[in-house]
């Protein structure tokens, strides 16, 4: 392991002392004008241990990209980690987990009753036919189960 810090603040993160599911705090810019744009870790599964799969990685993006925008108007980006075992959420304000926390539990509760992944079609999707919307709510389900300790980064 690179004792160095590094520019990248998930690379300086132990994930070996980490308990997900969690939501925490990644980052804080200040943008040019002053506006504050806050990075939040959504780590669904377990890192170095568990993942998701592809297709419910891919259909919740969708599902929580387009049903967030419902519940606030301060949602920038909802993006996949490579790593498979979150999201990042990137919203416009000052850091709130709670506030966060509470914006991806009513998100996730809507996407339990989606009756179809939006856009997941080749017209507005790159790869349209890799989607599961039960594989999705799967996991929202199981991230939804243990709500009363997303606030808890460490075991």
């Amino acid at each position: 392991m690179n004792p160095e810090r590094m520019n990248v603040e998930s690379f300086n993160l132990d994930h070996r002392t980490v308990a997900a599911p969690y939501v925490r705090v990644a980052d804080r810019k200040v943008l040019p004008q002053g506006d504050v744009i806050t990075k939040y870790d959504v780590r669904f599964t377990q890192p170095n241990v568990a993942h998701l799969e592809m297709k419910a990685i891919h259909s919740l993006e969708h599902l929580f990209a387009e049903a967030s925008r419902n519940h606030s108007g301060a949602v920038i980006d909802f993006s996949p980690m490579g790593c498979q075992t979150g999201y990042y959420l990137i919203l416009q304000g000052e850091p709130d987990v709670a506030a966060a926390a509470a914006l991806i539990e009513a998100t996730l509760s809507d996407v339990l009753l989606a009756t179809e992944v939006p856009a997941a079609n080749d017209v507005q999707c790159g790869w349209g036919a890799n989607h599961s919307l039960e594989d999705a709510q799967a996991a929202a389900r199981a991230f939804l189960a243990q709500r009363a300790v997303w606030e808890q980064v460490t075991a």
